[in-house]
């Protein structure tokens, strides 16, 4: 059996395994036992899963799989988990650094409050005209360690989500790879409300980290916001987003706020043996 915790950042839950010692060497398919153990009234159910395993040149690295199975770069909700999961494991101090594809990333504990330092922002591009159906959505979209479009909206609590967010997700402009697709109300000069479609969950979540960063910086090109942005994202808590603006480019870019341990358990073979691995 498989040891495991169950974590929660901002309404993002993930699945994380210490991978350190090969705890995974006897699954021959890791995409398919990711999908099928995030696979919500079935099995322990997740947004996505983390592989802790060594590094050469940061306290650890990581893998980090996205629901469907697929590994992509960064995680901002998914880092603060792993950090704290590593200090509770004791594979880091309350201060350390971890290795992943975007990147060496930062992270500083005080208590279940995790702060976070990011890569640097890429790739800003503001008012691109994206077709929807009938309409043309007007959209920024930034790289914040993963891909992300930005749409500004008036109203959040009826928009539909899944139909705008899925569509810009697919769009022409943003292929192969796809985006996620945040929908951003501003509710003042140091706060926003956001709500994001997941690329790889392939539906809206509760929360997403990157989002939420990609959603204040685009905001704060736009000089609709100026850090920090206390950012509401759809589970009803709020991320604290700091930077700076250096000559134009963002600086010095970090995301704090709180992590909750679910539980840790140990993972039968019946949790994901029917896809076959």
């Amino acid at each position: 059996m498989i040891e495991f915790f169950k974590m929660s950042g901002s309404g993002n839950d993930f699945i994380l395994i210490d991978n350190r010692e090969g705890a995974l060497s006897s699954i021959k398919n890791i995409p398919s036992f990711v999908e099928a153990i995030c696979r919500r009234k079935v099995s322990v159910g997740a947004d996505g899963v983390i592989l802790v395993e060594r590094s050469p040149r940061a306290d650890f690295q990581w893998r980090f799989f996205n629901a469907d199975g697929s590994e992509v770069e960064m995680c901002g909700n998914g880092g603060r988990c792993v950090a704290r999961f590593a200090y509770l494991k004791g594979i880091a101090g309350e201060r350390m650094s971890f290795e992943t594809v975007a990147g060496l990333i930062d992270a500083e504990l005080r208590g279940d409050d995790v702060k976070l330092r990011l890569t640097e922002p890429s790739s800003l591009q503001a008012n691109q005209p994206i077709p929807v159906g009938d309409e043309i959505l007007t959209v920024d979209s930034l790289n914040t360690g993963v891909p992300h479009v930005v749409a500004f909206v008036e109203e959040l609590g009826g928009f539909d989500v899944f139909r705008y967010g899925r569509a810009l997700r697919y769009a022409e402009a943003f292929q192969p790879a796809g985006t996620n697709a945040n929908f951003v109300t501003v509710t003042s000069l140091h706060s926003l409300s956001v709500r994001t479609y997941e690329r790889g969950v392939e539906d809206e979540t509760l929360a997403c980290g990157t989002g939420s960063v990609a959603s204040a910086l685009a905001a704060a090109a736009r000089g609709l916001v100026e850090s920090p942005v206390e950012v509401t994202v759809r589970s009803g808590e709020r991320l604290k987003i700091h930077f700076e603006r250096i000559d134009g480019a963002f600086r010095n870019v970090y995301m704090e706020g709180r992590v909750r341990v679910i539980y840790e358990g140990r993972l039968w073979e019946e949790a994901w043996q029917e896809n076959g691995n």
